[in-house]
């Protein structure tokens, strides 16, 4: 009998210590996870970025970098160009990442992926997703553009939305914001694919 006391009291330690050392592990791998799920929280709240460099078409001199960045839904273009004619000259998202052609129209048409007519940015009778608009150029053939939208993501996947895949163009002309479905914006001068 005194045997039976002793098996019985060996048998309950080994159980309780079992079980102490799964809880020991069990709250080892909780703080594995907790360290998981932080650092893809991290990665989620750091900013997507895509540089884009610009090369001359149609004979022109026209190149520059263009910058996205995307932040809590919100993306940020910034570009700057240089050897330009000074005045006014359209700019526009096209359809593909391609810029072999010599003169940018390998690129395709407007980025307008929700068949809208052509149009100035934010008009209510309708706009491309690629209508930027215009900007201007000085007198040494420099120009910049700067713009934020909730419109465009990068990389998100939603066909809608998403610049991956696409290319920036930079008219000789302005657009018009009436001609459909171009703007009459003239040739292609400079073309940059926006891929990662």
């Amino acid at each position: 009998m005194k045997k039976l006391g002793i098996l019985f009291a060996a048998l309950a330690i080994t159980v309780f210590v079992g079980c102490k050392n799964e809880k020991k592990d069990m709250d080892n791998t909780d703080g594995m996870n907790d360290s998981i799920q932080m650092d893809s929280a991290t990665q989620q709240d750091q900013p997507k970025t895509v540089s884009v460099t610009m090369e001359s078409k149609s004979g022109s001199t026209a190149q520059g970098e263009a910058y996205f960045s995307e932040e809590n839904g919100m993306v940020t273009f910034e570009a700057k160009f240089s050897g330009l004619k000074p005045g006014t000259h359209a700019i526009h998202i096209h359809e593909k990442a391609d810029c072999s052609a010599a003169d940018g129209t390998s690129s395709g048409g407007h980025w307008n992926p929700t068949h809208a007519k052509h149009g100035k940015w934010g008009d209510a009778e309708g706009y491309h997703k690629g209508d930027i608009g215009n900007f201007e150029a000085d007198s040494q053939g420099i120009g910049k553009v700067s713009m934020q939208t909730d419109e465009w993501c990068i990389g998100c996947g939603d066909e809608n939305k998403d610049i991956l895949g696409k290319a920036i163009i930079v008219h000789e002309g302005k657009d018009d914001f009436t001609t459909q479905p171009t703007g009459d914006a003239g040739g292609r001068i400079s073309c940059g694919g926006i891929i990662k």
